[in-house]
């Protein structure tokens, strides 16, 4: 009894120190990365794919671990068809900051294009858990959803005939 106010006071001290720092502001991008940021933006703004996509890696390495890198370079890969790839970068901007609206709408929408529209459906809980179904995020994968995967187109440059000689 003489320790509970004691006891109640340190789990009180522990539990406003744990979360300020789940609260923390993530930090800036360096000035030199936003550049490059901005110089990625406005490529695949013009369509020009892997020029963005060297910006946004280059940002990357002069700031390792960034959100906001990694969710660009993520649309890029996205827009470049390649999404396999951006489901790596959505996951690592996941791992950074695991209640990210945009990396798990991102991440869902890039599995509904892959065809896993299942895990794209957790996603969808996941987000309308965190930020309700009004939220942007979620009525983006909740269209993606709705629209399905695209059809895969096969050209007649990837179907060759094989020749065949039958006697007879």
């Amino acid at each position: 009894m003489r320790f509970t106010p004691a006891a109640l006071a340190l789990a009180l001290l522990a539990g406003v120190t744990s979360s300020m720092s789940h609260s923390a502001t993530p930090n800036p991008l360096d000035p030199r990365a936003a550049a490059l940021v901005q110089q990625g933006r406005a490529a695949l703004g013009v369509g020009k794919i892997d020029e963005a996509i060297d910006a946004y890696e280059s940002a990357l390495a002069i700031q390792p671990g960034h959100v906001a890198i990694y969710l660009n370079l993520a649309e890029a890969t996205r827009k470049q068809g390649m999404q396999g790839k951006a489901l790596h970068y959505y996951r690592q901007a996941l791992k950074i900051d695991p209640s990210n609206q945009y990396a798990i709408a991102g991440e869902g929408a890039a599995l509904v294009e892959k065809g896993a529209v299942e895990k794209a459906r957790r996603n969808l809980t996941r987000l309308q858990q965190l930020c309700g179904g009004d939220c942007a995020a979620s009525l983006e994968l909740a269209a993606a959803i709705q629209k399905g995967p695209a059809p895969q187109v096969v050209t007649a440059d990837q179907v060759k005939p094989q020749s065949m000689v039958t006697p007879e």
